[in-house]
């Protein structure tokens, strides 16, 4: 059965319904009809506002009839129907939210005085309704203005309807047991519109402060303040403050802005972007905007709190965006505006940000942690912020005077300016790759031009204040020419080597981009000449030219248009043929460059890493990162800030790294360790030798694999691996101090050197072996060639003939193991004998590991002797008499092409702790064989250098 309250909330929905529907057809429908003129910018305003005002009531008409439908189905279906079914109870939020929406638009009507206006323009007509708005209204006096009367008539039915609601609510709380499902919903609905009476009257209470404001202030004001959404919350002509240093003559809370008036200035101040500081003294309180700082003081404290207060919640109400319900400060949120928070918002005083706006988050009134920054120009940035400067990773775009160009950088900032690693795209088509300081080019970078460029030029090496200076290396692929020295403020100054796509070098001294002094040519036929030059590399001056005959001219050199070179001078025809290593294997740049020095653009940033603990948020910074270059970055900057590895990852990754790294210290987990490391570019070692590789392919490949380049390399291969090691050490000392354990005792020079050769530099080799291995190749192409007819001569001879011509004796040929057929003599089988140990030799050229080939030797010195056992039917160990010729044998049927380049790789790249061993005496043998093959002699001529007859 259905109580009297339901009965009474019937009659309630259907009399409050009846009246929405005669609001509508007295009021609200004439309204839109004597709107103001449309043609007027408030005109269309004031008729927005009242269109918006009747579709609100419209919805309040609906949900009205769905109450009230709701209603008649619980008084006609008492049993079958519960409590919890009314709209009213199961949907009250729903409820509170339309009528929230109605008193929203109907002040906003009050505050620009829609009604009032609209009232004007039917005046007559409102006259003779007079009548009929009284029996809307209770206590509606005759001399009333019409617009106040219109007022009235669309909120007092609701203030009316919503305190009968709250009454009838309670009543019904009452008579529900404290058990019933349904008391809840009773509580709560009666809450709610308990909270709307409040929410009411303050709304009231705004908007009518807000429209009386307005009258105060001058039509131009009003034209720049009033909006109808905007509501006044606190004037300072009601609660006196002094502004400082602003010292603004009136200050204006409003919901949404703190506008200060100066004289004719209007200072408006976005409340999402203002910070609240409490003062010291107890009477004032300070303010912080992207741009202004000020201070609020009151006459007594108590001013200064209502003031601080209303600011407050005023900041925590815009930054919600929405209304405090059921009153300023009230609500589940923290009363407390955060610190950090997102916006929006333009620079307007003089600096780099001038008209610039910045969106994105802020702390304290400054841009602080990620946000774009976008000028008119053009120009944006997109990236990390601290303190109001561009401070970690970020996107720069700076749009050019051509159409459609641009120039981005993809860099690290440090308090406003590129610092650390970057990667800038020019809109040359120009390409920089290294890093900045200070906003300038400084420390190791590549520049590259697109190679359809009129004059195709890469750089690479270092910089200084946006200069090339120090060591680096430049390909002018226009001229052929590849430059490997020093540099000075963007000139090549110093020492430096020249080479040439014609196989021309040239070594001598820089000034100001121009050859000086005297320097030494090295022709692509061997022929030297020591002397002076131009910068086209002519002779001229004074000067001397070994051919590689050995004949010699000294004298001096010139040249002139179309007149070809002359000299003058003595040629000296009966000189002795010149010391190969004066010549076809002099190495230029040792001693120039020392090599030490020559990197530390690329190893120093590593040892800053190390220095400062390896801090995760320094690892792109200083190490580097990797990221795919896009032309269309321009369509979404963001795409390229997700293909980065965040931050964050890096710091838990630096963690991992330093973890692992603590976990594999036993040579053989190291080994394996360090291998897994220079292979994985994500880690820190895998970076540096990704970048070490890239200064040597620059210096070493196409124009750069020059025979006399090989010297440098050898060395630089060296250098790096001692550099990896220490940057092991390195990371090994952080990783122990971070765990508080105490750091390894510091190496000797021995132990190092130990570790390099024997450890790291097998592991490194294979990423230099390419270009390495070539300059090897070209530096001993010669003594190969002579080699490479040797066997093929010795390949003409049948197996028992080349070991006669060899003197092998005859009771260790392997006889048995030449498998004979029909019509088939001993004389004529080939590549029979010693089979297993030709096989195990020809191996050596699948590694680039020295110590792996040498290791390859013994297994065949290992695989002859075995042969020669089994043969004698008893264990031997072959005299050097005896092994010589037969390794002699071995090699000429194994067929290793360029096996000098690999012998003299060997013995240039094998860890010295082998010298005097083993493995060096296998190798020296194998480097006789080499010389014998070349001489093509026969091996009993040459027993004179092997004395000793003793096995070994």
């Amino acid at each position: 059965m259905c109580s009297p309250e339901e009965a009474a909330l019937l009659r309630l929905e259907e009399v409050f319904s009846e009246t929405l529907t005669r609001i509508n057809s007295l009021v609200l429908q004439p309204l839109l009809t004597a709107a103001p003129d449309p043609s007027d910018s408030w005109g269309r305003e004031c008729l927005r506002l009242l269109q918006q005002l009747q579709n609100s009531s419209q919805q309040l008409c609906k949900v009205t009839e769905e109450s009230l439908q709701s209603l008649r189905e619980r008084l006609h279906h008492p049993d079958s129907t519960g409590l919890e079914s009314l709209l009213l109870l199961h949907s009250a939020d729903r409820v509170l939210q339309v009528h929230m929406e109605y008193i929203d638009s109907y002040t906003s009507c009050v505050v620009v005085q829609a009604f009032q206006k609209a009232a004007k323009r039917r005046s007559e007509y409102w006259r003779s309704q007079r009548k009929e708005l009284r029996q809307l209204l209770s206590g509606m006096s005759s001399e009333g203005s019409v617009g106040t009367a219109l007022g009235q008539a669309l909120r007092q039915p609701l203030t009316h309807h919503v305190q009968q609601y709250v009454l009838l609510l309670l009543r019904l709380g009452d008579t529900v047991g404290e058990r019933d499902p349904a008391r809840e919903l009773v509580v709560h609905a009666a809450t709610l519109f308990g909270n709307l009476q409040s929410f009411m009257r303050q709304a009231l209470d705004q908007a009518l402060a807000t429209q009386a404001l307005w009258h105060t202030l001058s039509s131009r004001l009003r034209d720049v303040l009033c909006t109808p959404a905007r509501r006044l919350l606190q004037d300072s002509q009601d609660s006196p403050v002094t502004v400082t240093p602003l010292r603004a003559e009136r200050a204006l809370l409003f919901d949404d802005a703190l506008v200060l008036l100066q004289g004719n200035n209007v200072h408006t101040f976005d409340l999402k972007l203002m910070w609240v500081e409490p003062g010291q003294d107890g009477c004032t309180f300070h303010l912080l905007t992207p741009e202004e700082a000020f201070s609020f003081c009151s006459k007594d404290p108590e001013g200064q709190v209502a003031w601080q207060w209303k600011v407050t919640q005023a900041v925590c109400q815009a930054l919600r965006g929405k209304k405090d319900f059921p009153v300023l400060g009230a609500g589940p949120e923290p009363s407390e505006p955060p610190t950090c928070r997102c916006g929006a918002y333009t620079f307007y005083a003089e600096g780099r940000f001038c008209q610039a706006t910045y969106e994105g988050e802020w702390y304290w009134g400054r841009p602080h942690g990620k946000g774009t920054l976008k000028w008119p120009d053009g120009q944006n940035h997109v990236g990390d912020f601290c303190q109001g400067l561009e401070h970690g990773f970020g996107i720069r775009l700076v749009p050019q005077a051509s159409e459609d160009k641009f120039d981005c950088y993809k860099c690290h900032w440090r308090e406003g300016s590129m610092c650390g690693y970057g990667i800038c795209e020019y809109s040359t088509n120009e390409v920089y790759k290294g890093y900045f300081q200070e906003g300038l080019r400084h420390g190791f970078g590549v520049l590259e031009s697109a190679p359809q460029a009129p004059q195709p030029c890469k750089y690479t090496g270092h910089w200084e204040r946006g200069q090339r200076s120090g060591y680096g290396i430049e390909e002018d692929s226009d001229r052929g020419e590849r430059y490997i020295g020093m540099w000075q403020a963007d000139q090549r100054h110093g020492p430096g080597v020249m080479v040439t796509q014609a196989g021309v070098c040239y070594q001598g001294t820089f000034q100001a981009d121009k050859i000086v002094g005297p320097g030494i040519l090295l022709s692509d036929d061997d022929s030297l000449y020591e002397g002076t030059f131009t910068r086209g590399l002519t002779l001229l001056g004074k000067g001397k030219v070994t051919f590689p005959n050995g004949i010699t001219l000294e004298g001096s050199f010139s040249t002139g248009a179309g007149r070809g070179l002359h000299t003058q001078g003595v040629l000296d025809t009966a000189a002795l043929p010149p010391d190969p290593s004066s010549t076809c294997k002099r190495q230029l740049g040792l001693g120039a460059f020392p090599v030490e020095s020559r990197w530390q653009g690329v190893y120093g940033p590593f040892g800053d890493f190390i220095r400062a603990g390896c801090p995760g948020d320094l690892r792109e910074a200083l190490l580097g990162f990797h990221v795919q270059s896009s032309r269309e970055l321009r369509k979404s900057q963001e795409y390229l800030c997700c293909e980065r590895t965040h931050p964050e990852d890096c710091v838990g990754r630096m963690e991992d790294i330093l973890e692992e790294l603590l976990q594999h210290r036993e040579p053989e987990a190291l080994q394996q360790y360090l291998r897994k490391a220079l292979s994985n570019s994500l880690h820190p070692l895998g970076k540096l030798l990704q970048t070490l590789m890239l200064t040597f392919q620059a210096t070493y490949t196409g124009i750069g694999a020059n025979k006399h380049l090989q010297g440098l390399a050898q060395e630089e291969v060296k250098q790096h691996a001692r550099e990896l090691w220490a940057a092991y050490r390195g990371l090994l000392q952080v990783a122990l101090e971070r765990k508080g354990q105490a750091p390894e005792e510091e190496e000797d020079a021995e132990t190092r050197d130990l570790q390099v050769h024997g450890l790291v530099l097998p592991l490194v080799l294979p990423s230099f072996y390419s270009e390495l291995f070539t300059l090897y190749l070209l530096l001993h192409e010669r003594e190969d060639s002579l080699y490479s007819q040797g066997i093929a001569n010795l390949s003409l001879f049948p197996d028992t003939k080349l070991l006669e011509f060899l003197d092998v004796q005859k009771h260790l040929w392997p006889l048995k193991d030449l498998t004979l057929t029909t019509n088939q003599r001993y004389s004529l089988v080939r590549d029979k004998c010693f089979l297993s140990a030709t096989e195990c030799l020809q191996k050596m050229i699948t590694t680039v590991d020295p110590r792996e080939k040498l290791e390859v030797l013994e297994r065949t010195y290992g695989e002859i002797e075995a042969t020669v056992s089994r043969v004698l039917g008893q264990e031997h160990k072959l005299p050097m008499d005896d092994l010589l010729p037969l390794l002699i044998y071995v090699v000429s049927r194994a067929r290793i092409q360029h096996l000098g380049a690999e012998i003299h790789l060997i013995r240039d790249m094998m860890d010295p702790m082998h010298t005097g061993g083993l493995y060096d005496f296998l190798l020296t043998a194998l480097e006789s064989c080499y010389e014998h093959i070349q001489k093509d002699m026969k091996l009993h001529r040459l027993y004179g250098c092997w004395n000793s007859k003793e096995p070994w």
